[in-house]
């Protein structure tokens, strides 16, 4: 197990906790278990310090706390999930806007999955 800090296992508690249910995480569509496994792996390959997801996730829980009273509370979550990856890897110019607007357009128009 890693002791640095940049590339040990997330801290997943606090204001930043994933759904849970039973004590396993809760994922209600896979798109949801990609952003999570997205963000994990980014960061086990050492591209940012968990430190710096969280506090972007923290920010998008706090910016977008969920209104849609038919999301469920996963969908709702990794929503700011992924609105905190995104704005993440923009900040650290890992991804470009026009990049990400263009993944948007494709998925939107069915053009890929």
């Amino acid at each position: 197990m890693p002791t640095d800090p940049a590339t040990r296992p997330p801290d997943l508690t606090g204001p930043a906790a994933v759904p849970r249910k039973n004590g396993e995480l809760v994922f209600d569509a896979p798109w949801q278990s990609r952003a999570f496994g997205m963000a994990l792996g980014l960061h086990q390959r050492g591209l940012f310090h968990w430190d710096e997801f969280r506090d972007r996730l923290i920010e998008a829980i706090a910016a977008h706390p969920g209104d849609d009273p038919s999301a469920t509370p996963a969908t709702i979550y990794y929503g700011q999930w992924l609105a905190a990856l995104e704005k993440l890897l923009l900040d650290k110019a890992l991804l470009v806007q026009s990049d990400l607007d263009g993944r948007a357009e494709e998925l939107l128009n069915r053009e890929r999955e």
